[in-house]
């Protein structure tokens, strides 16, 4: 055996802290004496006893607080209507069957958006936007809300 034709070794196997003194990393485990850092974990908010940032921002108050949680329709524009047959319904149901949006949809509602432009005359019966309500006005179909 040669010391050239031996597996070379990238990875190297993490220190085991605190496992006796035989392992030189025994006793404190490599952290020192005492101290807040030796004592264990703080959390992640802790600013050395300054009053917290979340604490420190003001509460949300109002109508509109929580934004972030109101769901919105999932939109879909009139260039990918499409793909559907003439004369068809464009409904939540239809969409979801010709897979044009996800079955999810039907908890948030669909809403018809006027980008692309519409060959083919449908029955729509979903919100649109005013552009879209041209559009399909336009290629001979109907709006039923």
């Amino acid at each position: 055996m040669k010391l050239s034709s031996l597996s070379k070794i990238t990875k190297k196997t993490q220190k085991r802290l605190g496992q006796g003194h035989g392992s030189g990393r025994g006793k404190t485990a490599g952290r020192g004496t005492k101290g807040q850092n030796a004592k264990g974990d703080r959390s992640l908010s802790f600013e050395g006893g300054a009053l917290t940032l979340i604490k420190r921002l003001p509460f949300m108050r109002g109508k509109g607080k929580n934004k972030s949680f109101k769901s919105q329709p999932v939109t879909v524009n009139v260039g990918l209507l499409n793909s559907l047959k003439k004369g068809s319904v464009v409904d939540v149901k239809s969409l979801i069957e010709n897979k044009i949006v996800n079955p999810d949809a039907r908890k948030y509602g669909v809403k018809i958006l006027g980008d692309g432009k519409l060959d083919i005359s449908l029955t729509v019966k979903l919100p649109a936007s005013r552009g879209a309500l041209k559009k399909i006005e336009q290629a001979g179909g109907i709006i039923v809300v």
